[in-house]
């Protein structure tokens, strides 16, 4: 069985969760902190992050972008990328862009937050910086997402929802002084639809 090696907190472990799911495959979901002193997620990722996907033969993958894809390809159950192509390079942009606001979320976050780092080292417009790029992921998110119903032209869940979903629940669980739903009902609309769905509903990510 594969296991899956992270942190219930990770955006980036939950959006494999969500796939595993949504594609209904069997894993065991193995918890562990990437920042822990001795932490043996090196040893299945040399760069030391989380997720890591350990298969059978004890071989891993790593980094969620390249994990979600392979998984997508395990099962015909939902498919969540189009083929090669067009439509496939559209749910792949979509999810860079999740995937960049996730990236400057964390890291105005650990600017902030941080426990090795002194209150008078942290910079303000380093912070600034980063939530910049948030707010203009998003208003490129709710742009694209327009009127419809999905992210991709496809109009059915892809990938391209999963991974906004994603990033959307993180800032609501790790940056809720930002009010995105305000000042993108349809991104709001998007996530109240996603939750009703198992794979999000059991994957919200908890202290």
């Amino acid at each position: 069985m594969m296991r899956l090696i992270g942190s219930p907190t990770s955006p980036y472990v939950r959006k494999v969760r969500v796939v595993l799911a949504e594609k209904k495959l069997d894993y065991q979901l193995v918890l562990e902190n990437p920042w822990r002193d001795g932490s043996p997620v090196a040893e299945s990722n040399p760069l030391g992050k989380v997720p890591c996907l350990v298969m059978d033969g004890h071989e891993a993958v790593f980094d969620s972008r390249v994990i979600v894809e392979y998984l997508d390809t395990l099962s015909p159950v939902k498919e969540l990328l189009p083929p090669p192509g067009r439509r496939r390079a559209e749910v792949k942009t979509w999810e860079a862009l999740a995937d960049g606001l996730l990236d400057a979320a964390i890291e105005a976050r650990l600017e902030r937050t941080w426990a090795g780092r002194a209150e008078s080292e942290r910079c303000a417009a380093w912070v600034a910086r980063q939530l910049g790029k948030v707010d203009a992921a998003l208003a490129a998110m709710s742009a694209g997402l327009g009127a419809k119903s999905w992210c991709s032209a496809d109009e059915r869940l892809s990938l391209a929802d999963v991974a906004v979903g994603c990033a959307l629940g993180y800032l609501d669980f790790r940056l809720p002084e930002i009010d995105w739903r305000s000042r993108h009902p349809n991104l709001a609309q998007l996530m109240v639809k996603l939750m009703q769905r198992p794979s999000f509903a059991d994957t919200a990510p908890r202290e």
